[in-house]
């Protein structure tokens, strides 16, 4: 029976919803043996069905199978652990089935969380065995030799063999305490999820230990529900303290060695962060950062005593970037991504390997032929590259997207994404020959884009143009305008994939001219313009986007500048309620979704990084906040309207920040809606909420402008 389709379940908005954003079917997950030999994946079986099952391709014969269905596991998979919802939300995952597995480097066995439980897969054979594991399971990884899975359960690290034989390997009594875990920091900001480590023969493992004792305890209460207690978090905000991380090196004989990695070479009161850890043949190394991320370190362990060495150090005045894949050894050479001069650049053994035009996005493999990385020439489009060790530099593809691999020995498995087609293609070449692409089984919205790409403005920046594609509008017509933005550090909107853009091109077609534009402190445009944003968080991202709004007017007549609105989620929904907050001038409605208020509501890594300590930098915090430069209208009737939207449940920009504005609004007599949303976390997976969201916002954009 073949998938459901999205054809006929009605508008845009709705098909939105029911499709994750048109995500739901696209394959995703790759992997590749080592011997290249295999490939790995992930795949639901259409465009509404959000359960991932586990896909094998044969390299030699061409051939795909499905090896493990994730609807055989429907009843396990609902029953969700507290941790491994958190750890999805963390990583920002809205599709269900197997989100996530692990595997041994010949992709010839695999484990995988179902519900609170651990599944063993043998790949060749295609047999599947739920394991004996404690309750609650969840993170399980594969050791080197295949014959044991470690899992973390509860607040402790255990372990189950294929002979079933289940056993913790660390744990303690303390409620605050926990092993084997990502503590919120590093699965947040760090993109470090895991807290254990396998050593490389299979008898020992490294283990993080977390204490949240520390930790302010906050409280996010459903008000739906009043007869159930609020959910208790421990969250570390600006200026407060992190959870305590150790390590410990923790052998299957009971042994234990712990790391003392804050103790050596460590500025300022030591090591804050652990940011990445790896152990293989080459010895243990740990990336660590300061509190102020102005020094990263890297560090040797010894496994038999846990002392550290330091081996590299990274300064920089503002902070140092962590990268996806970096730093890593190879056969004693060390790979590092540094800030230097005009670009991100690729290092080895403190060398430069990659110049000025050149900013390096993430390292995806380091072998004896060199280092595969992804880098931009230019900000809208990620390439991949491989520069050998005598550092020859050559380029997998010139064409313009967001391209990214999977390696594994001689084949490759291509990444791309475009404004030409839809979703993520994937071709799988064998020595340097295409063998495959994975088909998607995702489906393409009945929407057509109207862009145009720009550089605007003194800056140059990055911006796209969404104009109506209905026959029927006036050319010459004058159209209200709609910035859509996210504008902050780490996320650009404006690159060349076609998924970017059908939300805006939808309100386009409702008769908007749509601007989206990236500002200072978005990647891809070199150090420089990303720490423009240092101290301030607010008045730089809004200065571009006037900028670009201006600059856009000029060269088309067409946009409104009587009738200008902005919407955004998260840093976008920030500067939504900046814009109309600080330049009503510009701005006549916004529509602000989970937006930080208050700079020291939110979390100290991220938040640090950009403004520094609250107690010796407050004035960065202050001219930040959403209100500092408000405008205050003669007669509050002739604010602009402004719609303040926040899920409930959000543990990472807390409700807090929307109500504590909207008390402040109301005392001072501005007028403004607060759209509550029950249940709701940071992300809006549900699919009712995702289709009606877009509608409401349409709804207020008409009303607020009065377009009728």
């Amino acid at each position: 029976m073949s998938a459901p389709t999205v054809a006929g379940q009605g508008s845009f908005p709705r098909r939105h919803g029911l499709t994750r954003g048109f995500t739901l079917g696209a394959p995703r997950g790759f992997r590749v043996s080592a011997d290249g030999e295999r490939v790995a994946f992930l795949r639901s079986s259409g465009p509404m069905d959000p359960a991932n099952s586990l896909w094998l391709f044969d390299v030699p014969t061409g051939r795909e199978r499905l090896v493990v269905d994730a609807s055989q596991f429907s009843a396990d998979l609902a029953d969700l652990t507290a941790a491994e919802r958190a750890r999805r939300e963390r990583a920002r995952e809205s599709g269900g089935g197997i989100v996530a597995y692990d595997s041994d480097r010949e992709l010839t066995v695999a484990v995988f969380a179902i519900g609170s439980r651990v599944a063993r897969v043998d790949l060749l054979s295609g047999e599947v065995r739920v394991l004996d594991t404690a309750a609650g399971a969840f993170d399980p990884r594969l050791s080197p030799d295949a014959n044991k899975v470690a899992y973390v359960a509860g607040r402790e690290l255990r372990m189950v063999t294929a002979a079933d034989e289940d056993r913790s390997l660390i744990g303690e009594a303390f409620e605050t305490v926990s092993w084997g875990a990502a503590e919120f920091i590093a699965a947040e900001e760090m993109g470090r999820t895991r807290g254990f480590w396998w050593g490389p023969d299979s008898d020992a493992l490294l283990v993080q230990r977390v204490d949240v004792a520390p930790i302010d305890t906050w409280w996010i209460a459903a008000p739906v529900t009043p007869w159930e207690a609020p959910k208790q978090v421990r969250y570390p905000a600006a200026g407060s303290a992190n959870a305590s991380v150790g390590l410990a090196i923790v052998g299957l004989n009971n042994s234990r060695v712990d790391v003392d990695w804050k103790a050596r070479s460590a500025p300022g009161d030591g090591w804050e962060y652990l940011a990445r850890a790896d152990w293989s043949r080459e010895g243990i190394l740990l990336t660590v950062q300061s509190r102020d991320q102005r020094t990263l370190g890297v560090l040797d362990v010894d496994p038999a005593t846990g002392e550290c060495h330091e081996r590299y150090q990274v300064v920089d005045e503002h902070w140092v970037d962590l990268v996806a894949g970096a730093p890593v050894l190879h056969e004693g050479r060390l790979v590092t991504v540094e800030d230097r001069g005009p670009a991100r650049r690729l290092c080895v053994d403190g060398e430069a390997v990659t110049g000025d035009g050149v900013q390096v996005r993430s390292v995806i493999d380091v072998g004896d032929d060199g280092i595969v990385f992804t880098a931009s020439r230019e900000p809208t489009s990620v390439q991949v590259a491989t520069v050998s060790w005598r550092g020859e530099l050559s380029w997998w593809d010139n064409s313009p997207g967001i391209k990214s691999a999977v390696v594994g020995g001689a084949t490759q498995v291509h990444l791309s994404r475009s404004l030409a087609f839809h979703g993520t293609g994937a071709e799988v070449r064998h020595a340097g020959r295409t063998v495959a692409r994975i088909a998607s089984r995702s489906e393409a919205p009945d929407i057509e884009l109207n862009l145009t790409l720009r550089r605007l403005g003194r800056r140059e920046l990055a911006a796209a143009l969404l104009l109506p594609r209905s026959p029927e509008a006036d050319p010459g017509a004058k159209l209200p305008v709609l910035l859509d933005p996210y504008g902050g550090p780490h996320a650009q909107r404006v690159q060349q994939a076609r998924s970017l853009f059908y939300v805006s091109q939808w309100f386009a077609d409702q008769g908007f001219a749509v601007l989206v534009a990236d500002g200072r402190g978005t990647p891809g445009r070199g150090p420089k313009f990303e720490r423009a944003v240092r101290g301030d968080l607010a008045a730089p991202v809004l200065d571009d986007q006037i900028d670009a709004l201006h600059s856009m007017a000029e060269l088309d007549a067409r946009l409104d500048l009587d009738r200008v609105a902005i919407r955004g989620w998260s840093f976008g929904g920030y500067l939504a309620a900046l814009a109309v907050l600080r330049r009503p001038d510009v701005f006549h409605a916004a529509i602000a979704g989970a937006p930080v208020t208050d700079w020291r509501l939110y979390d100290t890594h991220y938040t640090e990084r950009y403004l520094g300590h609250p107690e010796t930098e407050p004035e960065n915090y202050e001219r930040s906040e959403v209100l500092f430069g408000a405008v205050q209208a003669d007669d509050a009737a002739d604010a602009p309207p402004l719609l303040l939207v926040h899920g409930l449940a959000d543990d990472n920009v807390v409700a807090a920040h929307t109500l504590q504005l909207s008390r402040t609004l109301a005392e001072s007599g501005r007028p403004h809606t607060v759209l509550p949303l029950s249940g709701v976390t940071h992300m809006t997976p549900q699919e009712e909420v995702a289709e009606n969201l877009m509608l409401l916002q349409l709804h207020f954009l008409r009303t607020a402008l009065g377009l009728g």
